[in-house]
């Protein structure tokens, strides 16, 4: 069983969540978000905001900026085989999104980073009063497709 053991990056006036399924092998060697050098989410962020992001704490400071906060949907589980493959998650548990919405009451909105993260969101939250907005994966392996069709799609969610 894998605990998800990075910190949530959150800010009393976040008003966006932007939720993965878990962390990837290489996120969790780093001990940050979206860490696998060939994920696009960082550079889409940046090409959104026009912010040059650089380091763990340029990732920060942009969230904070942008009223942005970051987490995963799942709170612990068992990656099946030694790769980040949403399809090897099994035995998820999901995180207490009514605790961490009443603590950040000025989130409005949960963007989430595929359908493995709705999905298991949704297996205790499908019904809370929150606008949801599922976008494309920006994994590498998720190439079915482009990355400015991924972009445009983050633009209109962000903006």
């Amino acid at each position: 069983m894998e605990l998800h053991t990075i910190e949530p990056v959150i800010f009393f006036d976040s008003k966006i969540l932007i939720l993965g399924s878990f962390p990837s092998i290489k996120s969790f060697e780093e001990g940050f978000y979206y860490a696998h050098p060939r994920n696009q989410f960082w550079t889409i962020l940046s090409q959104i905001f026009g912010e040059d992001i650089q380091t763990k704490e340029d990732k920060i400071a942009l969230c904070k900026k942008y009223h942005i906060a970051l987490f995963d949907s799942a709170a612990s589980l068992h990656r099946q085989a030694n790769n980040s493959s949403d399809a090897n998650l099994k035995n998820i548990e999901v995180n207490d999104f009514e605790e961490l919405l009443s603590k950040y009451p000025n989130i409005q909105t949960v963007l989430f980073t595929g359908k493995k993260a709705e999905q298991i969101f949704n297996k205790r939250y499908k019904d809370l009063n929150i606008q949801k907005i599922l976008l494309p994966s920006t994994s590498a392996a998720h190439a079915s497709m482009t990355f400015e069709e991924k972009l445009a799609r983050y633009k209109e969610a962000l903006s």
